[in-house]
């Protein structure tokens, strides 16, 4: 090859990888702040304390160890969570976490690296009136939840299931928040309210001094939570993944889960898009 062919062909080349390059999702800057999303009003995976504006509990405190680990510092951002992945997808964000179950549907959209394991509960008034002990319980009854979620879609097909066997649907309120969707069963606006197993388990724990709310049942549909990240950025992946590893041989991990009552939902490995292997 003539050196005139073969500097046109290494034009090419470089061509090609810079076109490469501009369509895949920005990466930062070594050091540069970690950009992480998160729905924050999922006590006690995260919240926020009256006065302080700055996110609790367990996501957001291993959050902050994964970028103290990757020698980066972390900036959350509130955001709705119908919107994490599209914004984890496009760029906006490094990262989401955000007790966000990893779904066969979600897999489309971005790649997770699952941290916990967890499934979802019911909480309603004590006594359980109704005597709710499955989704099929709640047939006819008004039920709150929050909107995009994976309970939100439970919902949704065993209401039609009820219909299906001539019994009413399910009432369903849907809300932008975890936290709204909450106010409803609080103010006798709803029978039960449905969301996350940890996080129904300490809302029963902790309001009005854990007498007047009760878990109904057992946890249903246990999936791997997920550290969504965008297909596009396999380096932030496997640096991600192996900061986890390095928080869970440590102890860091099993520390924090202790701290937020949580050990239950302990993972000792950190696989990429399992939540397949938990779904029928």
């Amino acid at each position: 090859m003539t050196d005139f062919k073969l500097a046109r062909c290494l034009a090419v080349l470089c061509v090609s990888a810079s076109m490469f390059v501009s369509l895949a999702a920005p990466a930062r800057a070594a050091g540069a702040p970690l950009i992480i999303g998160s729905d924050v009003s999922y006590a006690p995976l995260e919240f926020f304390s009256k006065g302080d504006p700055k996110p609790r509990g367990f996501d957001m405190d291993l959050a902050r160890a994964l970028g103290a680990r990757l020698g980066r510092p972390v900036q959350i951002l509130n955001r709705s969570f119908d919107s994490l992945l599209g914004d984890v997808a496009n760029g906006k964000l490094d990262l989401a976490i955000s007790a966000i179950s990893d779904t066969r549907a979600r897999e489309k959209k971005v790649s997770f690296i699952d941290y916990f394991l967890a499934g979802s509960g019911m909480l309603v008034p004590a006594g359980n009136r109704y005597h709710i002990f499955s989704l099929a319980a709640l047939c006819g009854l008004p039920v709150d939840v929050q909107f995009a979620t994976s309970q939100a879609i439970a919902l949704q097909t065993q209401s039609k299931a009820c219909q299906a066997v001539g019994l009413a649907p399910i009432h369903l309120k849907q809300r932008a928040t975890d936290d709204a969707a909450l106010k409803l069963l609080l103010s006798g606006e709803s029978t039960v309210h449905v969301t996350d197993y940890p996080v129904v388990a300490y809302l029963a724990r902790t309001l009005a001094g854990g007498k007047r709310y009760a878990v109904a049942g057992r946890q249903f549909d246990v999936v791997p939570y997920g550290i969504a990240v965008a297909k596009t950025n396999t380096a932030l992946l496997d640096a991600v993944q192996s900061a986890l590893q390095s928080l869970i041989a440590d102890g860091t991990y099993d520390r924090l889960l202790a701290k937020w009552g949580l050990g239950q939902g302990a993972l000792r490995s950190t696989p990429i898009d399992a939540g397949t292997l938990y779904q029928h």
